[in-house]
């Protein structure tokens, strides 16, 4: 089998890069996937969706991936039940407000109706929140979630209508290069002779690097979710709220809540199993910040895997010694929501086009250097 270029992962990722290429006119476009679509950690994700990011990279892609979102029944054209609730991140830490009255200014300047809020306001906003301690908080109403599987079939659709190839149970067992070309991609279900390769295998893309000799330092985080019961009278709109010292959330799920929060005992590897172990530190939170809930049953959840970079932002780019390896992962907790945006810049760069954002920053040589680059606004 030939191709123009192998798009690695059916996750959001994958799929949102394969859509733009096929959509741009580039023929030949295969993607491979070993198990089914959105398997991975686009199946797990919370599906949160938003722009209040600190770094600058990080709100134009959100903030441009929103629209993307906003238009998704017209183009590629699929519901994907998107809910403008907002974000609320809820601050009680001096430090914290600063921060994010930084990261607020500069998403104005972008265009991002963000703002700061009271305690009080805060609590309006979302009444569950007990707002004991509060000094304030930061509220964007065009943030929201909506469902990663839907994004996927819509991407995967669209990107066979417009000739791409997409082949599931199909695993990437090498890449071969020549001279620092890409010449071919080994698969469990044959070789396809290429010459490009765009990296987008979420926890798995460290191993899909080597392959061809490329580092790509990520490394896989398990993170878990739970759901609450039916709560009936639960007052709607509920926004994404983040009780931003502790990194306990929750959102509007069907009649009740999906909460969630992260784990600081928790080692990298790729266990999906789930664990108690975390319930205690979770409890505490709900208790501190949202009382009420600790009455409401929990129906159950499940673990999935953050991709993890040295310093929490992504990798996207072209390698400096393989020709024609592209890459974009390593997003950190935050790549379902980038997701349409990089597949737009994915598609640029391998055309040769400049991109709407300049993703120099998230190139992954920037760890041999001084150019790690932080993202604040994480959970």
């Amino acid at each position: 089998m030939e191709a123009e270029v192998v798009v690695v992962g059916g996750g959001v990722m994958g799929t949102s890069i394969a859509f733009h290429l096929a959509e741009a006119g580039v023929r030949g476009v295969v993607l491979v996937e070993r198990d089914e679509l959105g398997s991975g950690s686009t199946c797990k994700a919370a599906g949160g969706v938003r722009a209040q990011f600190s770094d600058e990279v990080n709100i134009r892609l959100g903030a441009r991936s929103l629209e993307a979102f906003g238009r998704f029944g017209e183009r590629p054209g699929q519901e994907i039940d998107l809910r403008r609730v907002g974000y609320l991140f809820l601050l009680s830490r001096p430090e914290d407000v600063a921060s994010f009255e930084a990261g607020v200014a500069l998403q104005n300047e972008l265009g991002v109706p963000s703002r700061m809020v009271s305690a009080a306001e805060a609590r309006r906003l979302s009444p569950l929140v007990d707002a004991g301690g509060l000094l304030g908080a930061a509220f964007s109403p065009d943030d929201g979630h909506c469902t990663p599987e839907s994004v996927v079939l819509g991407y995967a659709t669209g990107a066979r209508r417009h000739g791409a190839t997409i082949r599931t149970h199909c695993e990437v067992l090498g890449i071969e290069t020549d001279g620092g070309e890409v010449t071919a991609v080994e698969t469990s279900r044959g070789r396809i002779a290429t010459s490009a390769v765009v990296c987008a295998a979420g926890p798995w893309s460290a191993a899909v690097g080597r392959m061809a000799g490329v580092d790509l330092p990520v490394e896989p985080l398990r993170r878990q979710i739970v759901f609450t019961e039916p709560i009936p009278g639960l007052p709607r709109p509920v926004p994404m709220t983040i009780d931003f010292t502790t990194t306990f959330y929750f959102h509007g799920e069907g009649e009740g809540l999906m909460l969630g929060m992260s784990d600081p005992d928790e080692e990298p590897g790729f266990a999906l199993d789930r664990s108690d172990a975390w319930l205690p530190r979770l409890t505490a939170a709900i208790a501190s910040r949202a009382p009420s809930l600790l009455d409401v049953g929990l129906t159950g959840g499940w673990a999935g895997l953050y991709e993890v970079t040295p310093d929490h932002n992504a990798l996207i780019g072209e390698d400096a010694s393989v020709s024609r390896f592209l890459y974009a992962t390593g997003f950190s907790g935050h790549g379902f929501l980038q997701g349409p945006a990089v597949g737009e810049v994915v598609r640029d760069l391998y055309l040769g086009r400049e991109p709407f954002a300049d993703v120099g920053p998230l190139h992954a040589a920037r760890f041999t250097g001084d150019g790690l680059r932080p993202e604040l606004n994480r959970v």
